[in-house]
């Protein structure tokens, strides 16, 4: 598995090897082993899976405070998103920065987005599926949200003129101007 660094301390592109014949592929999509090599280690407590209808559809960009934070492991099981997380740690150098990538599944690379970030992603085909590991279980009252088009924030939304899809949580949540962070920088990860 090759693992690649970006622009936002701790936020990392993971990308399984695939091994390949005329049947199809197999791929080691995570392996505490191999991420223990990289100096990671995250203990999955729950696996998420959604499937959205249209293309641009818009969910995020969403958080779950403490003490129930996510750490996410982010991947694209059928046809094409993009991904992004924001650095929403009060302190941190990068603080209200943004990172973006395509997961598809055709690239089967994987996003690791870990607490203290705001997570979103707008599809880029239709029927796209979204599968996620996440370090803590859903927990309602923990749940947070920042409107997706926040002005300040630098997130170039590959929309192409298409009007987003939103659900009403999202459409109506807070600005990022507004947003009270629930989240300390502690220094960088190793």
């Amino acid at each position: 598995m090759e693992v690649q660094d970006t622009n936002l301390d701790g936020v990392k592109i993971l990308i399984p090897r695939r091994f390949g014949d005329e049947r199809g592929f197999f791929s080691e999509s995570w392996s505490r082993r191999v991420m223990a090599e990289q100096g990671l280690s995250h203990d999955w407590v729950q696996d998420n899976h959604s499937l959205s209808a249209k293309k641009g559809t818009v969910r995020g960009l969403h958080f779950q405070s403490p003490p129930h934070a996510q750490d996410k492991l982010v991947r694209c099981g059928r046809g094409a998103l993009f991904d992004v997380a924001v650095d929403i740690r009060k302190g941190s150098p990068t603080f209200g920065q943004a990172f973006g990538t395509v997961l598809s599944f055709e690239n089967g690379r994987q996003l690791l987005v870990p607490k203290g970030f705001l997570h979103g992603f707008v599809t880029l085909q239709p029927d796209t599926e979204i599968i996620y590991k996440c370090s803590d279980y859903y927990a309602p009252d923990c749940d947070g949200a920042v409107r997706f088009n926040s002005p300040g924030l630098e997130i170039d939304w590959p929309l192409d003129g298409i009007d987003p899809v939103l659900s009403e949580k999202d459409a109506a949540a807070p600005l990022f101007a507004d947003f009270d962070s629930p989240f300390l920088f502690e220094g960088p990860s190793t």
